[in-house]
C-alpha cells in the first residue's frame, strides 16, 4: 500500500488542476457513500469546480434530507465528459454498477483495507472511521472552508458508519472531527432523527419477517438471519429498507458475531457480517472473495443456501476460537524459571 499522505497530495493536485468532476458510490448507497459524495461535491463547488453526484440506485429516504441530495443524478451509464470521476467507498470498479466508468480517469477513495487499488489515483486510509472523515481531511488539506453543507453531509457519513459512535472504528480523531463539524453547523439531533426515526412501514414489515428467521449456533455466540426475495415483495420494501438489520443479533450480550444472507436471485446471496471486539469477520469475507473491516465485512456467494450458511458458521467458529486462543496466550501468567 502506498503512503496515504502521498495519495492525498495526488488528490489535491488533481483538484487544483482540473475543472469538471463526477462523484459516485456503490450500489444500494449507505450513509457514508452518500454523505461523503455530497460532502465532496460541496467542497469542489466551493473551489469553483463543476461537480455532480451520480449513482445507479435510488437514495434511501434517510439521506434525502442532506443538502444537495435532490440533485443527485441516477444513471446506468456515463453520459457526460469529466476530467475525473471520484469513486467513494467501493471495493472494486464494479461496485458502483455504472457502465463506462472504467474508461474514465478514476480517483478511488476508501477506508477499507481490503479495497482493490483500481483507480488511476488511490487514496486508501484504513485508519479513518469513514470516507466522510477523509473528505474532512481533504477539505483541510486543500485549504477549503468547512461550510454548513459540507458539515452536515460529512457528519451523516461519520455517524452512520460508526453506528452513532459506538462501533470500534470510533477514534479520538473521529470525535474531534465530529466536534468540528458541529461547530461548522451540523445538527446532531436533526441528523440522527433523519437516520433513525424516518423509517417506512415497509422497513418494519420486512424487519418482522427477517427477525422471524433468526438462529444461533449451539454456543450462542454466532447468530444469523435470512431475507428472501419473497419477503421483500410482500413487505413492499425497497433498497435501503434493510439497513442495519445485521447488527440486531449483536445487541444480545452473548452474541459476538452475526451475519445476514439476502437472496438476490435464485442461488445467489449477499452476505453482511458483523462482530464485536477482536473477532475479525473480514477474514471470513475474504474466504468468499469479499472484504471489509475487522468488525464489518461482506461478500457475495452462490450455491445451496443451507450449505453456504453452514460454511459461514464454521468459518466464524474458527475465527472466534483462534481469537480466544490468542487472548488466552496473552493473558496467561508467566511461569517462573526459579
Amino acid at each position: 500500500m502506498l503512503p496515504k499522505f502521498g495519495m492525498l497530495s495526488q488528490v489535491v493536485e488533481l483538484i487544483e488542476n482540473k475543472e469538471r468532476f463526477a462523484i459516485t458510490t456503490h450500489v444500494r448507497p449507505d450513509g457514508d457513500g452518500i454523505g461523503s459524495s455530497l460532502g465532496l461535491r460541496w467542497l469542489l463547488s466551493s473551489l469553483g469546480k463543476q461537480a455532480e453526484v451520480i449513482v445507479r440506485d435510488d437514495i434511501p429516504n434517510s439521506y434525502m434530507s442532506l443538502p444537495g441530495a435532490d440533485e443527485i443524478r441516477k444513471i446506468e451509464e456515463i453520459d457526460s465528459d469529466y476530467d475525473a470521476v471520484f469513486v467513494m467507498e467501493c471495493s472494486d470498479m464494479d461496485r458502483p454498477g455504472i457502465k463506462g466508468l472504467a474508461d474514465q480517469h478514476v480517483v478511488n477513495i476508501d477506508h477499507h483495507a481490503t479495497c482493490q487499488h483500481f483507480g488511476d489515483i488511490n487514496w486508501i486510509d484504513p485508519t479513518a472511521s469513514a470516507v466522510g472523515e477523509m473528505i474532512y481531511n481533504l477539505c483541510k488539506a486543500i485549504g477549503g472552508r468547512v461550510s454548513t453543507e459540507i458539515a452536515e453531509c460529512v457528519y451523516m457519513a461519520i455517524v452512520t458508519d460508526t453506528g452513532s459512535f459506538h462501533f470500534p472504528n470510533t477514534t479520538v480523531r473521529t470525535l474531534k472531527v465530529a466536534s468540528e463539524l458541529v461547530k461548522a453547523g451540523a445538527n446532531p439531533s436533526e441528523i440522527s432523527e433523519s437516520v433513525y426515526n424516518s423509517y417506512s412501514w415497509s422497513r418494519l414489515a420486512l424487519m418482522q419477517s427477517v427477525i422471524a428467521t433468526m438462529k444461533r449456533d449451539r454456543s450462542g455466540r454466532i447468530a444469523w438471519m435470512r431475507q428472501t426475495i419473497e419477503m421483500v415483495e410482500q413487505a413492499g420494501a425497497v433498497d435501503g429498507d434493510n439497513a442495519g438489520f445485521v447488527n440486531m443479533p449483536l445487541t444480545a450480550s452473548e452474541v459476538v458475531a452475526s451475519f445476514y444472507m439476502r437472496e438476490v436471485e435464485d442461488g445467489a446471496y449477499r452476505v453482511s457480517l458483523r462482530s464485536k471486539g477482536s473477532i475479525n469477520v473480514a477474514r471470513v469475507a475474504e474466504r468468499f472473495e469479499g472484504g471489509g473491516h475487522k468488525n464489518a465485512a461482506g461478500c457475495r456467494v452462490t450455491g445451496d443456501w443451507d450449505e453456504l450458511e453452514a460454511k459461514i458458521v464454521e468459518f466464524l467458529k474458527d475465527e472466534i476460537e483462534s481469537c480466544v486462543e490468542v487472548e488466552e496466550q496473552l493473558t496467561a501468567p508467566e511461569l517462573s524459571l526459579a
